[in-house]
């Protein structure tokens, strides 16, 4: 957000981020990110009048388009899941939630005083072939361990994209281009700023 010249203030949800049984991952992310953005409302509203509060939940589908690749739990496990998908196309989904709420009543979230909007964002992701080598050599760093599927576009696990379809920020975990328009479609919000010459 620094970059669009945006102020954020940063706030932990309280959300489960457990997979439902019978629930694509886009209705997934599509949920964390609402019930991300309600938690914080709570949050916000011991301290706010009003404010805009934006939540997010991203993840990676692997190549079979079912599976969701979320944070390894261990190096075994990131090492598979980076085998999974060296060679391959895989997506990557990040649901976001723009939520604008007057608190009059913070209880009630879903009443006239909460403007929200709601998008799931897909990115397609095609990796080159890794050695197992080379993927253990990048477990080893440490960076996979906190991202999902193991890699990060921001970061070392550049190195391995042949190529992005669709956003890249996307991949690094913010559509920053469709958020910014929603910010200054849904919401009036100014985005930049004051631009100094």
């Amino acid at each position: 957000m620094k970059t669009a010249r945006i102020r954020v203030v940063v706030a932990s949800p309280d959300t489960d981020e457990t997979r439902r049984r019978g629930e694509s991952p886009r209705q997934m992310v599509r949920r964390l990110a609402q019930e991300k953005a309600q938690s914080v409302a709570v949050w916000a509203g011991e301290r706010y009048s009003n404010a805009v509060i934006i939540a997010a939940d991203t993840t990676v589908v692997a190549p079979d388009g079912k599976k969701v690749l979320g944070k390894p739990r261990s190096r075994d496990e990131a090492v598979r899941m980076l085998s999974s998908l060296a060679g391959e196309t895989h997506t990557v989904l990040t649901g976001y939630c723009v939520l604008n709420v007057e608190f009059g009543n913070v209880a009630n979230l879903r009443s006239k005083n909460a403007d929200i909007t709601t998008r799931v964002v897909s990115s397609k992701v095609k990796m080159r072939k890794l050695s197992r080598q080379i993927i253990e050599r990048y477990v080893e760093s440490g960076e996979p361990m906190d991202k999902a599927g193991a890699y990060a576009a921001q970061g070392i696990g550049m190195n391995f994209i042949d190529s992005i379809s669709g956003s890249y920020t996307n991949v690094v975990g913010l559509p920053m281009s469709q958020l910014l328009s929603d910010l200054e479609c849904d919401f009036g919000i100014q985005i930049l700023g004051t631009v100094k010459k």
